[in-house]
């Protein structure tokens, strides 16, 4: 039932989407999304590409639609006006992906290759100084019944 939600409401947002760039008399594009790994080019599917309109002053407008991936990692919207676009890729073990884009062109694909997460880097961390005690070598307080005799 939530699956049939999202259609219709994905559905109604293109008719207003159409709607409003024919009344607008704005050219409008078609586009389509392919999303793989970027180390061996194989399909991301189930990934969310959520797109955002972008003003002329580069801020982001409020809305935007969000699309998920098939089973080859593809996805489309039609009738998304001439302007920029805010594309933003997520997927569960890879780095989340965003860039704006020029749509200008009346039918578009836009290719994504993810990556898998980098190293993180923390300022606990003490890989720098090799003097520094590990978590091995540390020792648990004693309690009152742990006294050396």
């Amino acid at each position: 039932m939530k699956k049939m939600g999202r259609i219709l409401a994905a559905g109604t947002a293109c008719v207003l989407v159409l709607a409003m760039a024919a009344w607008a008399g704005a050219e409008s594009s078609d586009l389509s999304f392919v999303v793989t790994r970027d180390y061996n080019g194989k399909p991301i599917k189930n990934a969310s590409v959520i797109l955002h309109p972008v003003n002329g002053r580069g801020k982001q407008e409020r809305g935007g639609f969000e699309l998920k991936t098939d089973t080859d990692g593809k996805t489309s919207f039609n009738g998304v006006p001439y302007g920029t676009l805010r594309v933003q890729v997520l997927a569960p073990g890879f780095q989340t992906y965003g860039e704006d884009f020029n749509i200008n062109q009346a039918q578009m694909t836009i290719e994504v290759k993810l990556k898998r997460p980098s190293g993180q880097y923390s300022v606990y961390d003490d890989k720098n100084n090799p003097s520094a005690p590990k978590a091995e070598d540390k020792k648990p307080p004693e309690t009152p019944d742990q006294k050396p005799q």
